[in-house]
C-alpha cells in the first residue's frame, strides 16, 4: 500500500493533466497563439495574484480563521512576493499602489476560496493538495514576472534571477509564517531552487524563442517539476486540527 501525507500519494506517476499541458503549452509557444493576449506580463500577474489568494484563503481555512482573517491573509500572499521585488529595487509605488486592480482580484478570490474550502471534506487532505498545487502555479508564474521585471529594471541576469527567486517564494513564505508554519522554501531544498533554475532557463531561451514562447516553456517546465515533487514527496501537513 502506498504511504500518503496529508491525503498525498507516496509515489505514483504524475497526472495526464500535468502532461497534456506541458504539449499544449509547447504548441502554442510554437505558434504564437499567447501574442492574441497582448500584454502578457499583466495577465501572468493578474492569475499569479488570484492563485496565490485561493492557496492563502484555505490555509486560513485549515487553520481555523475566520473570513476576515482569510481575506487579509489572501492580499497579504498575493501581494507580498511583489511587494518585496519593487522594495529591493527601488521601483515604487509598489505595483498594487499604482494599479488597485490587484487588490480587486486579490479580494473576491480570498473570500470566494474560504468559502470553497470549507465546503470541502476535512481529513482527507483534498485541502492540502489543492493548495500546494495552487501554490506551484504562484511559485512558476511569480518567478517569471520577477525576472521580466528586473531586467526591465535593467538590472544584471544573475540579480534578476535573484529577484525572480525572491518574487516567487516570498508570498508563501509570508503566508505560512503567519499561519505558524515553517515556510516550504526552509525546509525543502528544490523549492526555491526550481526558481532559480526556471529563471535562468527563461533568460537563455528569452533571446532565441521571444518573451511569450518562453515564458511558456519555462512555466510548463518549473510546474510539473513542483508537481512531480509533491507527488513523490508529500509535504507534512503542518495542521492542528484537520487537513
Amino acid at each position: 500500500m502506498q504511504r500518503t501525507v496529508g491525503g498525498l500519494p507516496g509515489k505514483r506517476a504524475a497526472p495526464a493533466w500535468v502532461v497534456f499541458l506541458l504539449i499544449a503549452l509547447c504548441v502554442a509557444a510554437k505558434v504564437g497563439v499567447m501574442d492574441i493576449l497582448g500584454n502578457i506580463f499583466f495577465w501572468l500577474t493578474m492569475v499569479a495574484t488570484a492563485v496565490m489568494a485561493a492557496s492563502a484563503a484555505i490555509q486560513a481555512r485549515r487553520f481555523q480563521l475566520d473570513l476576515f482573517g482569510a481575506t487579509v491573509l489572501g492580499v497579504v500572499t498575493a501581494v507580498g512576493g511583489g511587494t518585496l521585488r519593487d522594495l529591493l529595487i527601488g521601483r515604487v509605488p509598489v505595483f498594487w499602489v499604482g494599479d488597485t486592480t490587484y487588490l480587486l482580484v486579490a479580494v473576491p478570490v480570498a473570500i470566494a476560496s474560504y468559502f470553497v474550502a470549507r465546503a470541502m471534506p476535512t481529513g482527507n487532505g483534498q485541502r492540502l493538495r489543492l493548495l500546494m498545487y495552487l501554490d506551484a502555479i504562484g511559485l512558476s508564474l511569480f518567478t517569471l514576472t520577477g525576472v521580466q521585471v528586473a531586467m526591465d529594471a535593467g538590472l544584471s541576469p544573475v540579480i534578476a534571477v535573484v529577484v525572480g527567486c525572491v518574487t516567487g517564494t516570498a508570498g508563501g513564505m509570508i503566508r505560512d509564517l503567519l499561519c505558524n508554519i515553517t515556510p516550504s522554501v526552509l525546509r525543502e531544498d528544490l523549492y526555491a531552487t526550481l526558481s532559480l533554475a526556471g529563471g535562468a532557463v527563461y533568460l537563455l531561451l528569452v533571446g532565441w524563442l521571444g518573451d511569450p514562447a518562453a515564458t511558456l516553456v519555462v512555466f510548463a517546465l518549473i510546474l510539473v517539476a513542483r508537481v512531480g515533487l509533491l507527488l513523490r514527496t508529500p509535504p507534512e501537513g503542518g495542521e492542528e486540527n484537520s487537513t
